[in-house]
């Protein structure tokens, strides 16, 4: 018999007469119905239907729509439907403003909880720092430091690392975003460790950088020392009313200024033209904001001005390729980046990895009790 389903016919074999006419399971469960295009209801198109909410069909209500309408997660949806419904909003005196501005200024300020969990990733972060120096040696494989970091954070209570680590020696430390992690750092290079943790939804994002085998060389601490000064006026300059923006100013006129001393930059060269190698020999900006995200808040302009309980880095570095012939060979290779990360007070910085070592008798103390 011929058993009538909506939209089509299913065959199907004998069935008993004392079956018929009753609804039955199986040819419930294999019944098919066609699918058909939905007309949208007008109340989602913004023309008024009985369904519509009444705050909505008042033009002169004034009401917000809270909606991310210039970067759409789903712009196919935003196409057919939430588009022509905040066309036909906005002729009326309703706002129109995006979720991820409002959210990124709430989360642009930390609490008092917040910093507290901050505090605890930075003082995490540290702690893997210092296991992760004194467990260097020469060769050591990246990929083993890099294990070595992410297991001592864990250890400590972090929930995942923040982000994939650099973990660049030798010439590699001259690419900004290595995290391949698996080359040999052999004896007389530097290493530079890029990474952080999460605990509790906040991150850490901290950067050193060491001799493999415990001992800078003379031209290494003098690029390693010229970073360390730089960095350390930019913390100083980290207060309420002050922007990313003044101090990035500060770390490319220190720069020009430490590479014409280290003979990289010629005296003879203008303002504008030091300043384009600083540029080069530092290719990125002097930090960023920071909290539930690595680079958080990144619609938030870096111009403006540091108030109470916004979280930044802080991470100059000189970066000169091996291949660079303008610079005096003996500074060909060495790549140094130093990063903290800093709350802004009233009383001035607040450097949350301010255990993690970074003065160079400070880390050779460190890598030579290892002995």
């Amino acid at each position: 018999m011929l058993i009538r389903s909506t939209g089509m016919f299913i065959a199907a074999f004998m069935i008993p007469s004392w079956i018929r006419g009753i609804k039955s399971y199986r040819c419930r469960k294999f019944s098919v119905q066609l699918t058909q295009a939905r007309k949208l209801p007008s109340r989602y198109l913004g023309q008024p239907s009985s369904f519509t909410h009444p705050h909505l069909l008042k033009p002169d209500e004034g009401i917000t729509i809270w909606y991310d309408a210039t970067k759409p997660t789903h712009p196919q949806l935003h196409c057919d439907y939430l588009k022509p419904l905040l066309e036909s909003r906005s002729q009326y005196k309703n706002k129109i403003r995006a979720v991820r501005h409002l959210v990124q200024n709430l989360r642009l300020f930390k609490s008092e909880a917040e910093i507290e969990l901050m505090k605890n990733a930075g003082r995490i972060t540290s702690q893997a720092f210092i296991e992760t120096m004194f467990a260097s040696r020469s060769p050591v494989n990246e990929a083993l430091l890099y294990a070595k970091f992410d297991y001592e954070c864990r250890a400590r209570g972090a929930d995942i690392l923040a982000y994939p680590p650099v973990v660049a020696g030798g010439n590699r430390s001259n690419i900004l975003h290595y995290v391949k992690n698996n080359q040999l750092i052999q004896d007389g290079e530097m290493v530079l460790l890029d990474g952080g943790c999460e605990s509790f939804g906040y991150v850490s994002d901290v950067t050193r950088t060491w001799p493999i085998n415990g001992r800078f060389t003379g031209p290494q601490a003098e690029v390693y020392q010229a970073v360390l000064d730089i960095q350390k006026s930019c913390l100083s300059l980290c207060s309420v009313g002050i922007s990313l923006e003044n101090i990035y100013t500060l770390m490319l006129t220190m720069l020009a200024q430490n590479l014409t001393e280290l003979g990289i930059c010629q005296k003879k060269l203008n303002n504008d033209e030091v300043f384009k190698a600083a540029r080069k020999y530092c290719p990125h900006h002097v930090g960023h904001y920071l909290g539930m995200d690595v680079h958080d808040t990144p619609d938030i302009s870096r111009s403006l001005s540091l108030q109470p309980g916004m979280v930044i880095t802080i991470e100059p570095g000189i970066y000169i390729p091996e291949d660079d012939t303008e610079a005096p060979r003996k500074f060909q290779g060495v790549g140094v980046r130093i990063e903290d990360d800093v709350v802004i007070t009233e009383e001035g910085p607040l450097i949350l990895s301010a255990d993690c070592p970074k003065e160079i008798q400070d880390i050779e103390g460190i890598c030579s009790s290892r002995k």
